[in-house]
C-alpha cells in the first residue's frame, strides 16, 4: 500500500512544497517542532533509510543540504538539526529542523501551531531561497 508520502508525490495530498527535483521532494512538516521544520524524501518509495541504494542516499543528503541552506536563509536559527527515525511514515525521510538548542529537536515537545497563512509564507520564503 502506498505511503502518505507516495500520495503526496502523486499530488493526491496537498503539501507546503519548498523544493523539488526529479528524484527528491522537500515540504513543510504539518506538525512542526519549529517554524521551518521540513521533511526531505526520495520520490522512490523505500521504507528504511539505510535500504536506499548508495546513489539515492547520497543524492538525498545533497538535496537536503541545499534545502537546509535555504531554510537558514529565512528562518533565524543557530543551525539546522537533522533527524532520521523512520517510524512515523514507512517511507525514508529526513527531518530538517531549525534549532537554537538541542531541546528544540525534542520530539516530545508540543508541535507548533501555525496558521495556513504562516505555512504558506514559510514555504514560499524557503522555496525562494532554494
Amino acid at each position: 500500500m502506498a505511503s502518505i508520502f507516495t500520495k503526496i508525490i502523486a499530488g493526491e495530498v496537498p503539501v507546503f512544497k519548498v523544493a523539488e527535483t526529479e528524484d527528491y521532494l522537500a515540504f513543510l512538516d504539518i506538525r512542526p517542532l519549529q517554524k521551518g521544520h521540513t521533511l526531505v524524501i526520495p520520490k522512490k518509495e523505500i521504507d528504511k533509510f539505510f535500504d536506499l541504494d548508495d546513489e539515492l542516499l547520497c543524492g538525498l543528503m545533497l538535496f537536503a543540504k541545499r534545502v537546509a541552506h535555504a531554510i537558514e536563509k529565512v528562518i533565524p536559527c543557530n543551525r539546522i538539526g537533522v533527524a532520521v527515525m523512520g517510524f512515523e511514515v514507512p517511507h525514508a525521510h529526513v527531518h530538517l529542523i531549525p534549532i537554537n538548542s538541542m531541546e528544540d529537536m525534542n520530539f516530545r515537545n508540543p508541535f507548533k501551531k501555525l496558521s495556513l497563512e504562516e505555512f504558506e509564507e514559510i514555504a514560499e520564503k524557503i522555496a525562494g531561497a532554494f
